[in-house]
């Protein structure tokens, strides 16, 4: 399989198993993380390109995308694996090495800002794919507290992301029609036993093996090949929650995460 994958979040859980598997397959293999030393253990151990990034700090997301670029000529699925769960019950709110909160960072700036700065090299290497992990747990987004600063909840911050990752998916879809590269959003499987999952002290309901195999269908299934704007639960087309098809939902959403890159990192703001 002459076909270059970009898979986020790889030194464990579903992200391992996809770059495992894929590289079995005969994929070439870009594997981020934030650890060097695990990230190019696993890079060494496929045989694949290993990328170091703090997806929490945007700087270094635009980074591993201009490195990307520089590593292959081209990038025929992103998948946007990385993410931070519910953390400990009743944990405080955490923020990103930039100031944003954790999850709303994470699980949807990153994603974002480094999809946006991928899409030249996608664009080149059509039929290409963005596959974003999403969740079925989803919950409505106070757009006037994007960073979640009043009530905060570590379950409903990782839910507002997952539903505006969802939302955003659906406009990127929506862009891109016609130009060969599809969007889409899963929900993999439930409660696996991956590091968020142990750190939530929740039961684990599905292996990652279930989740590996749906997301592994939206990367290589060719009757998939054209299939876009389409969220999964698991190998099943679905409904995301309400608003993500909520048009004026989703171009209020679009206008204030466009304020917030724009406005910078909270820690940045008002220096000299």
């Amino acid at each position: 399989m002459d076909a270059t994958v970009l898979i986020t979040g790889a030194t464990s859980g579903l992200g391992r198993w996809l770059a495992v598997e894929l590289s079995n397959a005969g994929w070439t293999v870009l594997v981020h993380g934030r650890d060097p030393e695990r990230t190019r253990a696993l890079a060494a151990e496929l045989d694949a390109r290993a990328f170091v990034a703090d997806l929490g700090a945007l700087d270094e997301v635009r980074g591993l995308a201009e490195r990307v670029a520089d590593a292959t000529p081209r990038l025929d699925v992103l998948v946007n694996n990385a993410g931070v769960g519910f953390g400990p019950p009743g944990g405080a709110r955490e923020t990103s090495r930039d100031g944003h909160e954790l999850r709303l960072a994470i699980d949807y700036l990153a994603p974002v800002v480094l999809t946006r700065a991928l899409l030249p090299l996608l664009r080149a290497s059509t039929p290409a794919r963005i596959v974003n992990v999403g969740s079925v747990g989803q919950a409505p987004v106070d757009l006037d507290d994007l960073e979640f600063t009043r009530g905060y909840d570590g379950v409903v911050a990782y839910r507002r992301a997952k539903l505006a990752l969802a939302a955003w998916t659906f406009d990127l879809a929506a862009e891109l029609s016609g130009t060969g590269v599809t969007a889409n959003v899963l929900h993999p499987a439930s409660l696996m036993p991956t590091n968020m999952v142990r750190e939530a002290r929740r039961g684990v309901v599905s292996t990652v093996d279930e989740g590996g195999r749906a997301t592994l269908r939206l990367i290589t299934d060719p009757q998939l090949r054209t299939t876009s704007g389409v969220y999964f639960d698991g190998a099943r087309p679905a409904r995301a929650h309400a608003d993500a098809y909520d048009a004026g939902f989703r171009a209020r959403l679009a206008e204030a995460t466009e304020r917030l890159l724009a406005e910078g990192p909270p820690a940045h703001r008002g220096s000299a």
